[in-house]
C-alpha cells in the first residue's frame, strides 16, 4: 500500500473481514486459569485471592467488567466454589457474561459490599489483594480484621504467559489493525486533519471486525517529537512526518501498532534517526529469548542508541521511556522492558517493542510492532515497517 494514494471511500470498501474468526476463550481454559491461581496462590501462603472488577477479573471469569464506585468483585478461596461480589440490579448483566461457575453474592445500594466480602474470607488468614483494589475499600476490609498482602505475584504469575488461544486473539487483532494502518496511509492528502484520519481508523477498524478502535494517534511534523502527541488537532502538509499509533481488540485482547514515515521528502537527519530506530527495534527483537532479562532487551536498545550519538539513558535526542511493555487483555501490563525489571523472559510472554527516538521540539520517531516468546526466542506478531517511504512494503 503506498502513501497517499486513495481516499477513505475506497479504502473503506475493500475491506474484507476475516473468514475465519478466532474462538473466544473455551470455558476449560477459565478453569485452568483458577486452577493456575490457586497454586500461586498456595506458594505465595495466601488463603484467598480478591480480584477487582478490571481486565484481572474478565481473566478469571470472564466477565468485561470496568470498575465502577460500585464493587463487582472475584473472591477465589484456597478450595471451595469461587465467590463473585455484585450490585443486586446487575445481576442480569454479571450472569450473561460469567465463564465460570460460582456463588454470586448480592448487595443492595445501601448495603456494604466490603461487609460481604469480609464475610466470604472469614477464616482465612492472609488475602491476597489485587493491587488496581481502591485504597479505602482494601483499609475498610482491614478494619474487619483481615490480613492483607499483595496479590500482585500471583494475578500477574498467571497473566503473563499467554496460552495458544490467546496468542490467536493477540495475533487476530494485530493483523487486523497492521491492515488498517496501511489503508489509513493511503488516504493521506495534504490538507486532510488528524481527526479525519482517527475516524477513518475507527471505521476501517470497525469494518475488518475489530469493534472499533480502543484507541488512535495520529501525530504529524513536529507533533510527533512529543510521544503522546499535542491538544488540539493538525491539518497535513507536503514534506512532513507522520506518526500513527492505533489498536483494536479481539475478545478483549489488544493490538497497538505505531508507523512513521514521510508523506513527501523529509530531511536526510530525519531519515537518518528513522534508521537508527528501525536498528534498535531489532536490536530488541535479537536479544529477547526465554530466561534473558526484560531489562536485558531495554539495555540492547538503548545500546544502539547510544553507539549512534544518543542519549545516554533517558536524555534527549533518545529515547525518553521503556522500550516496550507486556500486552495482553490490558494495553500496557507486566513484564515491562525497562531498566530495572529483571523478570526473565518465558515462553508465551507478549510484548511491544518501540524504542522511540525524540529530536525535542523538531520531530519523532516511533516503531512499535510486538512479539511473543518462544522456546528458540522471539516471534513477531507483524512485521517491522521496511522503510520510511514505503512503510507497507
Amino acid at each position: 500500500m503506498t502513501v497517499g494514494t486513495s481516499d477513505a471511500a475506497t479504502q473503506l470498501a475493500a475491506i474484507v473481514p476475516p473468514a475465519v474468526r478466532v474462538p473466544p476463550i473455551a470455558a476449560a481454559e477459565y478453569a485452568t486459569r483458577i486452577a493456575q491461581a490457586r497454586t500461586r496462590m498456595a506458594a505465595a501462603g495466601a488463603d484467598a485471592l480478591l480480584v477487582h472488577a478490571g481486565s484481572s477479573l474478565r481473566y478469571f471469569t470472564g466477565v468485561p467488567w470496568e470498575a465502577t464506585e460500585r464493587m463487582v468483585a472475584l473472591v477465589l478461596p484456597l478450595s471451595g466454589d469461587p465467590i463473585l461480589i455484585c450490585p443486586r440490579f446487575e445481576r442480569g448483566s454479571l450472569d450473561a457474561a460469567l465463564a465460570i461457575a460460582a456463588d454470586v453474592r448480592l448487595w443492595e445500594e445501601e448495603e456494604s459490599p466490603v461487609a460481604l466480602v469480609a464475610d466470604a474470607t472469614r477464616g482465612a488468614g492472609r488475602i491476597a489483594v489485587d493491587p488496581l483494589l481502591p485504597f479505602g475499600w482494601g483499609e475498610r476490609l482491614r478494619a474487619t480484621g483481615a490480613t492483607l498482602v499483595d496479590g500482585a505475584g500471583v494475578i500477574d504469575g498467571c497473566r503473563m504467559v499467554k496460552s495458544p488461544a490467546e496468542l490467536a486473539c493477540l495475533s487476530e487483532a494485530k493483523a487486523m489493525t497492521l491492515e488498517v494502518q496501511a489503508r489509513a496511509a493511503a488516504i493521506l492528502r495534504p490538507g486532510i486533519t488528524a481527526s479525519e484520519v482517527i475516524r477513518f481508523v475507527d471505521a476501517a477498524h470497525r469494518a475488518i471486525g475489530g469493534g472499533g478502535s480502543f484507541f488512535c494517534a495520529v501525530q504529524f511534523g513536529r507533533a510527533t517529537a512529543f510521544p503522546h502527541g499535542l491538544p488540539g488537532d493538525q491539518s497535513l502538509h507536503e514534506n512532513e512526518l507522520v506518526l500513527v499509533d492505533t489498536g483494536c481488540r479481539v475478545h478483549g485482547y489488544h493490538s497497538d501498532i505505531t508507523r512513521t514515515y514521510a508523506f513527501g521528502n523529509v530531511e536526510q537527519d530525519v531519515r537518518d534517526i528513522w534508521d537508527i530506530e528501525h536498528a534498535a527495534q531489532a536490536a530488541a527483537f535479537a536479544t529477547a529469548a526465554p530466561g534473558i532479562s526484560c531489562e536485558a532487551v531495554d539495555a540492547a536498545a538503548r545500546a544502539v542508541l547510544e553507539g549512534a550519538g544518543l542519549g545516554p539513558d533517558y536524555r534527549l535526542p533518545g529515547l525518553p521511556h521503556r522500550t516496550g511493555h507486556g500486552i495482553g487483555l490490558s494495553i500496557h501490563e507486566p513484564a515491562n522492558l525497562v531498566r530495572g525489571d529483571t523478570t526473565p523472559m518465558q515462553p508465551g510472554m507478549c510484548f511491544s517493542n518501540e524504542p522511540m527516538i525524540v529530536v525535542p521540539d523538531r520531530f519523532g520517531v516511533r516503531l512499535e510492532d510486538h512479539f511473543h516468546v518462544t522456546d528458540t526466542g522471539a516471534r513477531w506478531f507483524t512485521q517491522p515497517q521496511p522503510s520510511i517511504d514505503r512503510p507497507f512494503g
